[in-house]
């Protein structure tokens, strides 16, 4: 691994991409995978370390997340579940636009817009109550990033469209309309409140 990580690191600055902290792991099936993003669940050697002055982090960023609305409630749920406040916002904002009183046609209820057996089944006896359909939405995303090896896109759109679309398709984004301007939304806003460029990867 030393081998392979120091001549991409002299890649990089041959080409001159070397504006971020740059991370390699090595994925299920062998192959060396390079983000800037440092995922949870996953074990990573970073490749090159980005200067202090230059780093946008999600620390840094504190100003962005605490404007957003019911922003106390989301940091409590995304800390207890280990989940980015970015995410949860941003599933929030693309499921009920912060209207906690939201139902859809379909019966989804509250911020997260939690279905009535989801919501029996995460404990949450009121979907209207922001912070208990917060901590229910939490821990659904929580459990979906679990089942998806923390894969952000497919954990957001088994949010959108169940567990079991995606499942059912090998571990792909389904190709229902919905989920497919679903899952680009919520991760345009997730990148956007993290401080990521639109096309940084996850």
């Amino acid at each position: 691994m030393k081998t392979l990580t120091t001549g991409l690191f002299g890649l990089l600055v041959l080409t001159g991409v070397v504006q971020a902290d740059v991370f390699v792991f090595v994925d299920t099936k062998g192959r060396y995978v390079l983000s800037n993003v440092h995922r949870p669940g996953r074990t990573y050697e970073r490749v090159i370390h980005e200067p202090e002055s230059a780093r946008i982090s999600m620390d840094q960023q504190p100003q962005m997340i605490a404007r957003q609305p019911y922003a106390e409630l989301v940091s409590a749920a995304a800390a207890t579940n280990q989940l980015p406040a970015a995410l949860l916002h941003a599933v929030i904002q693309a499921e009920s636009s912060y209207n906690a009183g939201a139902t859809s046609p379909k019966g989804a209820g509250g911020l997260m817009q939690l279905m009535p057996d989801t919501a029996r089944e995460l404990g949450v006896k009121d979907v209207y109550d922001p912070k208990a359909n917060i901590q229910g939405g939490a821990r659904y995303l929580k459990r979906l990033m679990t089942l998806f090896d923390n894969d952000i896109s497919l954990a957001v759109a088994a949010y959108n469209a169940g567990p079991q679309a995606v499942l059912s398709r090998g571990g792909v984004i389904p190709p229902f309309a919905e989920t497919q301007r679903y899952v680009p939304s919520v991760l345009r806003q997730y990148r956007r409140l993290q401080g990521l460029a639109a096309d940084a990867p996850l």
